[in-house]
């Protein structure tokens, strides 16, 4: 079902900041607007809105405490999400959860991707693969960008594509293909349309 998203004014705007009176800044407001959208780790969150990992932290125990804030375990971090039913208590169907992430609307969704780009990159060049697969996988959407749709690859040229950014061509072939962003048959690879990738993999 599609949500049609009304911009927020200026006036309930204003509101929204005196309803959340526990929200002392515009950063914990908009940090209110993303959570609203997805789930996101405490790294996540700092990329995007360009403050430290502990300012992050103590504006999430804030919201925690309004119950705004859902936090789950993943593996060896934590993702925190908007409690939409604590919202909808607090707001008394005022304002929606897409109207609330209209707050965030100036926000660089790509910011934490970039970050690890800069992280990992040095120029065209792989420093190295990130042990963290959240991480891999935005190493390797960068990469299948280096190979064109709709054409074919002997192993033997995609090694050689890969080679130029990093040596371990095993593994990054090995990977393209396990999150489907390439297919392979009789030693023929291909890239597959952003559609059918995978972001995680199976156990």
């Amino acid at each position: 079902m599609n949500i049609e998203m009304k911009i927020m004014s200026q006036p309930e705007f204003q509101t929204l900041l005196s309803f959340f009176k526990a929200l002392s800044n515009e950063s914990r407001l908009k940090l209110v607007g993303i959570l609203a959208q997805r789930e996101y780790s405490v790294e996540e969150l700092a990329a995007l809105l360009q403050l430290k990992e502990p300012t992050i932290s103590h504006h999430l125990s804030k919201l925690k405490e309004l119950n705004l804030v859902q936090m789950r375990p993943d593996r060896n971090t934590h993702l925190y999400r908007l409690n939409q039913e604590a919202l909808q208590d607090l707001s008394k169907a005022i304002f929606t959860s897409a109207q609330i992430t209209t707050v965030s609307s100036e926000i660089n969704p790509n910011a934490w991707e970039e970050k690890v780009l800069r992280s990992f990159l040095e120029g065209d060049r792989l420093r190295e693969i990130p042990a963290s697969r959240k991480k891999r996988w935005v190493i390797l959407k960068w990469l299948v960008n280096q190979f064109e749709i709709g054409q074919d690859y002997p192993e033997r040229s995609l090694n050689e594509i890969i080679k130029r950014v990093h040596p371990d061509t095993a593994t990054l072939r090995r990977e393209l293909v396990g999150y489907r962003m390439m297919q392979r048959e009789n030693g023929v690879y291909w890239r597959e349309p952003e559609s059918q990738w995978r972001e995680e993999l199976s156990p």
